[in-house]
């Protein structure tokens, strides 16, 4: 875990000041992010174990046989998971970036499967369904729940480390620590789903576990980068971050009306990007001059800036000695360097869209740019995939839109901790992987075949 974690997660306590929410308490069981915690009280009578993948320190996770989880609230559905993905925000994890991340953790936030078993409270699911499940885990009765902003749910987390760091508690999500409620993940052969009527969507026949698959994050989440920011007809539109995410918010920038999407990356999926989006512009920054920038650079393409830029690729990653060295030492957890970049790319009042994960606290972050300029800086937020889930399924259904677009590979649960360091370091062309186990179908028309990567 970086040192700006570590001191973010000892210094924030809760009734510091300026956590000004109220305290919400969870209504559901939090923090089993491994049946193995406590098997008498999470793990399946039976004595079953299931294969599954877990966080075991900074740049290690590992394939583990652990217990297979038991219903444990009313509302759960134990799911056999059929597909599941590595996200680009699970490298987070990975470097150990994110806070309340504890060794032994099931990992994955992205996956689908069929129904084996439903609580006392499920009415809407039964054993056998197809389905898909949302990342975020939703209450469906909270006023954000309400309102269709399921990601601000005020029941399923109860991380005061977040209360104090964010201002409020947000939603649990699936595989992604502690500070997002300790709920397991979903690279395993089952996952146990709170509030499965909620945050479970049944998948059509038509829909294969490929497709499918992405309405768990994907497809949401580069909606909701769209629509939340805002891009209208004939805007031009700049995005920082090539990965699938990116590419799918290009596409939906583009079916929003946008006259020009540029793309702001620096490797190989700028080249992969422009053969699945031929009209797609594409700028690799690092062959900008630095006296230009990539502010000037983009202001050289659009003259007086881009209308809308969106980030896509997320705090994590410094370009500069300066920020790698502020925190390295602790001095804040994530880079200005690309809001910065953006703010200064688009035209006076243009609209600035913050969807890739920011975690803390930046320095050298150009306030006055912003005031002075008038530019709208949006945080997106995580996407409440619920909100989008039935237009985004019949734009598949439609073929609208093609999910298998940034899909390159398909693997087993054994070769995910390979796949993780292939993906963190952009290698073997990995966009965008399907994880197998052993109750997923065959692959569907189109889709990769199952293939091993290279050790």
């Amino acid at each position: 875990m970086n040192t700006a974690a570590n001191i973010t997660e000892r210094v924030l306590r809760p009734g510091q000041e300026g956590a000004s929410a109220p305290a919400q308490g969870p209504d559901v069981t939090t923090d089993i992010s491994n049946p193995a915690r406590d098997t008498s009280k999470y793990a399946d009578p039976s004595g079953e174990t299931m294969k599954a993948v877990v966080w075991q320190g900074a740049n290690k996770v590992e394939l583990v046989e652990t217990n297979k989880p038991k219903i444990v609230d009313g509302g759960d559905v134990i799911l056999k998971v059929t597909g599941s993905s590595i996200c680009g925000s699970d490298l987070h994890l990975y470097h150990g970036s994110i806070i309340q991340l504890q060794k032994g953790d099931i990992l994955g936030h992205e996956f689908c499967g069929k129904v084996e078993s439903v609580g006392a409270d499920v009415r809407d699911l039964q054993p056998g369904d197809r389905v898909v499940a949302s990342f975020h885990i939703a209450c469906g009765r909270c006023r954000y729940c309400q309102e269709g902003l399921t990601t601000m749910c005020d029941k399923t987390s109860g991380s005061e480390v977040q209360n104090t760091l964010h201002g409020s508690r947000l939603a649990g999500t699936f595989g992604y620590s502690h500070l997002m409620g300790g709920f397991a993940g979903g690279q395993a052969e089952y996952v146990r789903v709170p509030y499965a009527d909620m945050n479970l969507l049944k998948l059509p026949q038509d829909v294969p576990d490929e497709k499918g698959l992405y309405l768990s994050d994907v497809l949401g989440t580069a909606y909701h980068c769209v629509k939340d920011t805002g891009i209208n007809k004939g805007n031009t539109v700049a995005i920082w971050g090539m990965g699938p995410i990116g590419l799918f918010v290009a596409v939906f920038a583009f079916k929003a009306g946008a006259s020009r999407v540029i793309a702001v990356d620096n490797n190989w999926r700028l080249a992969y990007a422009k053969s699945k989006i031929p009209n797609l512009e594409i700028l690799d920054y690092s062959t900008v001059p630095a006296k230009k920038g990539v502010s000037g650079a983009i202001n050289e393409l659009v003259p007086g800036g881009v209308d809308v830029a969106l980030e896509c690729a997320a705090g994590e990653y410094p370009k500069g000695w300066l920020h790698a060295a502020e925190m390295a030492l602790g001095l804040e957890t994530d880079t200005s360097e690309i809001l910065n970049e953006m703010i200064l790319s688009v035209r006076k009042f243009g609209r600035c869209g913050i969807t890739g994960v920011y975690a803390g606290f930046t320095n050298h972050f150009n306030i006055g740019a912003l005031m002075e300029r008038g530019v709208r800086l949006i945080g997106n937020g995580q996407a409440p995939i619920q909100k989008y889930w039935k237009d985004l399924l019949k734009m598949i259904q439609n073929n609208e839109i093609d999910p298998l677009m940034t899909l390159t590979h398909r693997i087993s649960l054994e070769d995910v901790p390979t796949a993780y360091t292939k993906y963190d370091k952009k290698l073997e062309g990995i966009v965008k992987v399907f994880v197998e186990t052993k109750f997923s179908d065959p692959p569907s028309a189109g889709a990769p075949r199952l293939a091993q990567l290279a050790q």
